[in-house]
């Protein structure tokens, strides 16, 4: 990934936070955190990855209406960071942070049974 890539990611992804935040009024969406944004080299695309609260099927919920908002969600960012064509975005569950929270339960796991033991 180039560096103005990475450095349009970044700047989509407080902008991302921002208009999620406070733009959308879709009661379905859930309390989201876009916690990166990945441009491709060619600025065309961009994976967004996000964390939401809530059970599987709230999180379902959440993508769904997303996807819907995906329209105007571009065109905010278009309005917000001066580029020839906005990238097409495509929402994510960032799995990175379910999978650092599984592995720190079974680290208490471990460190439980081993003060059982003594």
């Amino acid at each position: 990934m180039s560096i103005r890539a990475t450095r349009i990611g970044e700047q989509m992804k407080k902008e991302l936070g921002d208009i999620i935040g406070r733009k959308l009024k879709d009661p379905r969406i859930g309390f989201i955190t876009v916690t990166d944004v990945r441009v491709t080299g060619d600025l065309q695309n961009a994976k967004v990855y996000i964390s939401v609260l809530g059970n599987e099927e709230q999180r379902e919920a959440t993508l769904r209406s997303l996807a819907k908002a995906k329209g105007f969600i571009r065109s905010e960012i278009g309005n917000r960071i001066r580029l020839r064509k906005t990238p097409e975005l495509s929402f994510e569950f960032d799995e990175s942070i379910d999978y650092g929270n599984r592995i720190e339960t079974l680290i208490h796991e471990i460190n439980d049974d081993k003060d059982t033991e003594k």
